[in-house]
């Protein structure tokens, strides 16, 4: 503005232009534009692109996106009625979308309702639609997902809403107080410690199993999904709190707490909207009292549940820890008087952080702070030679240490019972996909080169600040191109024998097993060696005792939900499992 101020001159009350000098200014200005686009130009040639050259199935719904899941037909003949987002997290059609984004490699921008032209994709990243059109990126990858979760570029989706309902606690930090919290919590889940807990896991399963096993008698059906949430619920507890939620002594439990953490995530699910949009925007301009009041007078009864539940959650928190913390200041004896006594994950991790230096320090609101057993269990009743496979291998473990509990080095050796965890974790993770948000401009590198729509050819992408990016844990760990055409069938066999070398070579970022099922990179799932401990003890102690088998009237559907959970019949948004258990002879 100074230089174009420059060239203008005043001769009394007469303004004078300087053609000659402003001239200069815009033949330098059109030359630099000129050379920005040709060395932009190049590039591009040089293998980058941005997201709006990456190909991908059109939204009919501009507002919202592919938030909207609709399938009319079988996936041969798809019809979009809004656009992806939907059809990504759909609970019933959403598995055929995945399917269909990874293996038909083509995507029908809808012309009509009843014409359908294909474009074909060269790789596993696409275009995807969110709210109001914005353009966002799926992938599968190995190349962009090491970059997307190992670097400091990108963060999870709505982390400060997470932080506002459940606190700042592992899942809700980032950068120095993540850090921090995971290196306290390390020991907690360390190899060590997890032997140190199998006492309680076989207590809390040998009470579990002495009541279902009082209650059943005679062969009949129960709902699965219940007792194991159940269970899932009071190892958590007492392994991971020193607290109990549950005696398991009543056909339906009692504890608030139960009920609570059951309803919390289809109740998040319902804010929908609000919560992804509403929630963070209103966190940055308005102060809390201001969003209190607001939420208070909001006639939307979703959002006053939601509030009391949170509310609850945190005020039995408050009340565990202070319950701990007058244990540590009475002495040893009390602290081993609790149920934990002394070894649960939350007393571990105080002590920790009372030797701690000042700069590791957590603050005390920073500690405040069952899926896949049911599947398993579920795909035993579908394949009894498995199942009968997998008794005999834990009954012949049983007699060689003469009847007593397994120990922590006994069972994690148990081949056949690794395979079947294994190989339900790889085709049926419990969690689909999950969101990253780049906080600030990326390249993203491909493992291999890409056409773009206007048929250039790239090895990278640009993806500007904000920009949102659905990583497809689904998808990678059904990749044909590095698990085989049987990629679709569940084999607990592929995990007895040396996995194919396109597995191992394929640098898959995820934590576990050449698998994305615990995440990657610095906030992969810090507690997978416990999930896994859990998932061991817990089937290999109820197939031991119980034969389980598929209902006759009753068809299981697993619906996309955060979490998958199977529901009877496909059109019930009530999780059940019901199966046909029997006790085995003899025991």
């Amino acid at each position: 503005m100074s230089e174009f101020l420059s060239h203008l001159q005043t001769h009394g009350n007469i303004l004078v232009i300087d053609y000659s000098s402003l001239l200069q200014s815009v033949v330098v200005a059109v030359l630099s534009a000129s050379l920005w686009r040709l060395l932009f130009h190049r590039r591009k040639l040089q293998g980058v692109t941005h997201l709006g050259q990456l190909r991908g199935p059109r939204s009919q719904s501009w507002l919202k996106g592919h938030l909207v899941p609709i399938f009319l037909e079988p996936p041969t003949v798809l019809r979009f009625k809004s656009g992806n987002y939907s059809q990504l997290f759909n609970l019933k059609r959403g598995w055929e979308f995945h399917r269909f984004l990874a293996d038909e490699c083509k995507f029908p921008p809808l012309t009509s309702w009843r014409t359908i032209k294909l474009t074909m994709i060269d790789g596993p990243t696409v275009q995807v639609k969110g709210f109001l059109g914005r353009k966002q990126l799926y992938t599968f990858d190995t190349k962009a997902m090491h970059y997307i979760l190992e670097g400091p570029r990108f963060q999870p989706h709505r982390i400060e809403s997470g932080a506002l309902l459940l606190g700042k606690g592992l899942l809700n930090t980032t950068g120095e107080h993540h850090r921090k919290q995971r290196k306290m919590l390390n020991p907690v889940f360390s190899i060590a410690h997890m032997r140190s807990m199998m006492p309680i896991f076989h207590n809390v399963v040998n009470q579990m199993l002495y009541y279902t096993g009082f209650r059943m008698g005679l062969k009949r059906q129960i709902d699965l999904l219940g007792w194991m949430a159940r269970t899932a619920l009071e190892l958590i507890g007492q392994s991971g709190f020193g607290y109990s939620f549950d005696n398991m002594m009543d056909d339906v439990p009692k504890h608030k707490y139960s009920t609570v953490i059951k309803d919390l995530v289809p109740a998040l699910s319902q804010l929908g909207f609000a919560r992804t949009y509403l929630l963070p925007l209103s966190m940055k301009v308005l102060p809390t009292n201001v969003r209190t009041f607001l939420m208070n007078i909001t006639p939307w009864k979703t959002l006053h549940d939601v509030r009391d539940m949170v509310n609850y959650m945190h005020e039995l928190s408050v009340e565990i820890y202070e319950e701990k913390k007058r244990a540590f200041e009475e002495g040893d004896e009390a602290v081993v008087r609790q149920i934990g006594k002394g070894k649960d994950l939350l007393s571990i991790m105080m002590k920790e952080n009372m030797k701690a230096s000042d700069e590791d320090k957590l603050e005390e609101a920073e500690i405040i702070a069952q899926s896949a057993m049911s599947r398993i269990l579920h795909l035993l009743a579908l394949h009894p030679e498995v199942q009968d496979k997998l008794r005999q291998e834990i009954i012949a473990a049983q007699k060689e240490c003469q009847g007593g509990q397994l120990s922590y080095d006994e069972l994690v050796g148990l081949p056949y019972l690794d395979a079947v965890c294994r190989e339900t974790l790889r085709l049926y993770a419990p969690v689909s996909s999950m969101l990253r948000k780049s906080t600030e401009d990326a390249m993203i590198p491909l493992s291999r080169p890409m056409r773009g729509a206007d048929g250039t050819e790239f090895t990278e992408i640009f993806l500007p600040k904000a920009t949102t990016v659905v990583i497809s844990i689904l998808n990678a760990n059904r990749n044909p191109e590095l698990w085989g055409p049987d990629v679709l069938e569940w084999k607990p066999e592929r995990w007895l024998s040396p996995l194919p070398e396109s597995v191992v070579n394929s640098k898959m970022p995820g934590v576990y097993s050449h698998l994305m099922t615990f995440s990657g990179g610095s906030r992969s799932c810090i507690g997978f060696k416990f999930s896994q401990l859990e998932m061991k003890v817990v089937i290999a102690m109820l197939v031991e005792n119980f034969k389980f088998s598929s209902s006759p009237t009753k068809n299981i559907f697993w619906q996309m939900t955060g979490i998958t959970s199977p529901v009877v019949g496909g059109n019930s948004r009530h999780p059940h499992l019901p199966l046909m258990v029997e006790l085995i002879n003899g025991t």
